[in-house]
């Protein structure tokens, strides 16, 4: 095994890897190519039955007018805010402490745009009404994610959302939705991805989250937006000679696994219940609200990680590649449902989870 890493080790060598989809392989791209004719087009530079095709069913999906593919998701959402940056001659914009761009995009909008950025709220809950009445600066752009990934994947009620929306409105700011894991909350709402970004001027939507392709975004919002969103798409160098490989996996796992979200959606709140009878572990949200959801464990990382392996050779099941440090006493990971959960045997789930549950309480000192 491993000595650099013995728990991603373990994992691997599970028979049953509880989340996401799929090992990230070469196989991805193999399935999702599989029937396609070879003779078959590619884009060009943004142009090209392929592309063109793939915008317009995503923007009718969205309910926008128009809708542009890009390689990633920091660059469409960096150009979107710049583009409302520059449209109200404001440089400032606003969204949670925990925002992507924020804490995993090296300060590119700061840097590359000199944008100001107003973190709204505190980074332990999500953005409310009154952090957006209380605001005391102008703003261009306020972003809103959902769901906020970095606290659990949680979700505002419906009804405080379209109080903030409205506000904005009323005001002149614009509302860039960051929806890249939207197909997940439509099961929670029970609401179309259209009536969702009614309420946003731009949306972006990833097809690697959630969706599980291999790479790619789209951005969508009105026709003078995105036409002026591929000007700065070539600026950043994202107008390759072609993304087709990037397309038509999306498109492929994009209708594969969308009809799929309310399943994976009740199969996250059974396994976040089974998480839940285990002594020290708690899961946030208590009860998802998508179909991914962080575990808490009063644990520090280096106690964990042993009993989670050993849990692994015992039961063939994997719950987790990584472990991450929340205090010298606790710590924590994320969990999110795909196509696997549902060839996991739901008896031996059921076994393993008991099994945490003893070895949790003989390393807390805790009789059963």
């Amino acid at each position: 095994m491993s000595k650099n890493n013995p728990l991603l080790e373990a994992f691997n060598q599970a028979s049953y890897p509880v989340g996401s989809h799929s090992k990230r392989n070469i196989q991805i791209l193999k399935e999702a190519f599989n029937e396609l004719d070879g003779n078959l087009d590619s884009d060009s530079y943004g142009s090209g039955q392929i592309i063109e095709n793939f915008q317009e069913e995503m923007a009718t999906f969205l309910g926008k007018e128009t809708a542009v593919f890009f390689p990633s998701g920091t660059m469409a959402q960096q150009i979107a805010l710049r583009i409302w940056c520059d449209r109200k001659g404001i440089k400032k914009v606003a969204y949670h402490p925990l925002s992507h761009l924020e804490i995993h995009e090296e300060d590119g909008l700061k840097e590359l745009h000199q944008i100001e950025t107003i973190l709204l709220g505190d980074k332990d809950r999500l953005i409310r009404l009154e952090d957006v009445l209380h605001m005391k600066d102008d703003i261009a752009c306020l972003l809103v994610e959902l769901p906020q990934r970095e606290i659990g994947g949680q979700l505002p009620d419906y009804e405080e959302l379209v109080a903030i929306c409205t506000y904005c409105r009323e005001k002149g700011i614009k509302l860039h939705l960051d929806g890249a894991r939207l197909y997940e909350i439509l099961p929670y709402y029970q609401k179309t991805a259209a009536e969702i970004c009614e309420l946003f001027d731009s949306v972006y939507i990833s097809f690697y989250k959630g969706i599980g392709g291999i790479a790619g975004a789209i951005l969508a919002g009105n026709e003078a937006f995105t036409k002026e969103s591929k000007v700065w798409k070539r600026r950043y160098g994202g107008d390759l000679i072609s993304l087709y490989p990037y397309i038509l996996s999306s498109g492929y796992y994009f209708k594969r696994r969308l009809p799929k979200m309310n399943q994976y959606y009740e199969e996250a709140k059974v396994l976040a219940g089974y998480y839940n009878q285990c002594h020290g572990v708690v899961t946030k949200p208590l009860e998802p609200v998508t179909n991914m959801f962080h575990v808490h464990v009063d644990l520090p990382k280096e106690k964990l990680e042993p009993i989670l392996v050993a849990l692994y050779e015992e039961t063939g099941m994997g719950l987790t590649h990584y472990v991450r440090e929340s205090s010298e006493i606790t710590s924590c990971y994320e969990v999110t449902i795909g196509d696997r959960f549902a060839n996991i045997p739901k008896d031996e789930l059921r076994k393993t989870f008991q099994r945490l549950d003893v070895k949790m309480r003989e390393a807390t000192g805790v009789s059963g």
